[in-house]
């Protein structure tokens, strides 16, 4: 990988994080505790505690993607980055740009 791809590679991760962190961010205001208040009725309460379990989820998924890129952008600079941790082989820079904490390539996650 040439120093151009790298570039662009921190980049695209950085531009990640960034979305990835305002996200976080909306979703810890979404995930705040359902208080009963009579003027919403019991169907609607229930309906406020299921959506809130579904931000939930997607917090906890983007904490872990936050998580993902942020040790991507301090192994991007490694001689070993973009490499396949299963087969070895460099992982196609596609690959990479569209999904920037890929550890495997396309032929051994899908093998």
């Amino acid at each position: 990988m040439d120093k151009k791809q790298i570039t662009e590679i921190k980049e695209l991760i950085q531009k990640e994080i960034v979305k990835t962190e305002n996200s976080i961010a909306d979703y810890k205001e979404m995930t705040g505790p359902v208080v009963p208040d009579d003027a919403i009725g019991r169907v609607s309460r229930m309906d406020a505690i299921n959506n809130k379990s579904v931000v939930e989820a997607a917090l906890r998924v983007a904490q872990r993607k936050l998580n993902d890129l942020q040790n991507v952008m301090r192994r991007v600079d490694n001689a070993g980055f973009g490499m396949c941790v299963n087969c070895k082989k460099q992982i196609p820079i596609q690959r990479i740009l569209l999904v920037p904490q890929a550890k495997v390539c396309m032929n051994c996650l899908n093998g």
